[in-house]
């Protein structure tokens, strides 16, 4: 019975600083991305070994695009993000979708209909959890992104459910911007 009351505040105080802690937002930033692997320009392919990646990607990253992991639905910014621009591979900057093909589809995960070239997106047989479904890798560093699914809106008729951790965005103006100096 006294070791139960003196258990009982240390499990309530471990409790409550559980369901205080604050969830960190992982997105990419690219502007502070210094690794030689992440580049939007450069499209030849990466291969390093997975402890390398360890070293660049956050654990939430590492967790979804180099261990085939998944996001909890609802928890990415990117899921209700309306502005015009691109989304990028987080782990090499690789482009993958334009924000004109990203649709509101209700799973949780920020959906595309279209990749923005044939080569930015592997597709590979995917048969775990006794499912059948087909896995979308990044063409360039073979990062899983998520899974694509026949249930999507025309043109395509595709749903490619991506897991926004592993999702770079940048605003269309912003690119311009960019583009714009580099000329000059």
């Amino acid at each position: 019975m006294i070791k139960t009351m003196l258990c009982l505040p240390l499990i309530m105080a471990i409790t409550s600083c559980q369901s205080q802690t604050k969830k960190t937002e992982t997105k990419m930033d690219s502007t502070k991305n210094e690794t030689k692997v992440y580049s939007k320009t450069d499209s030849s392919k990466v291969v390093l070994p997975e402890n390398e990646w360890k070293k660049i990607l956050t654990p939430e990253q590492f967790y979804v695009a180099r261990q085939k992991g998944t996001e909890r639905p609802w928890t990415s910014p990117l899921e209700k993000n309306k502005e015009i621009g691109t989304y990028y591979c987080a782990a090499c900057g690789n482009a993958l979708f334009k924000s004109d093909t990203k649709f509101e589809s209700g799973c949780g995960w920020p959906s595309f209909y279209e990749p923005i070239t044939k080569s930015s997106i592997i597709y590979t047989p995917d048969n775990s959890h006794n499912m059948d479904r087909t896995e979308v890798q990044c063409g360039r560093c073979k990062s899983h992104l998520g899974h694509v699914f026949n249930d999507g809106p025309p043109p395509t008729g595709l749903r490619y459910c991506i897991n926004g951790v592993v999702l770079d965005f940048e605003r269309a103006q912003e690119a311009q911007k960019k583009f714009t100096e580099d000329k000059h």
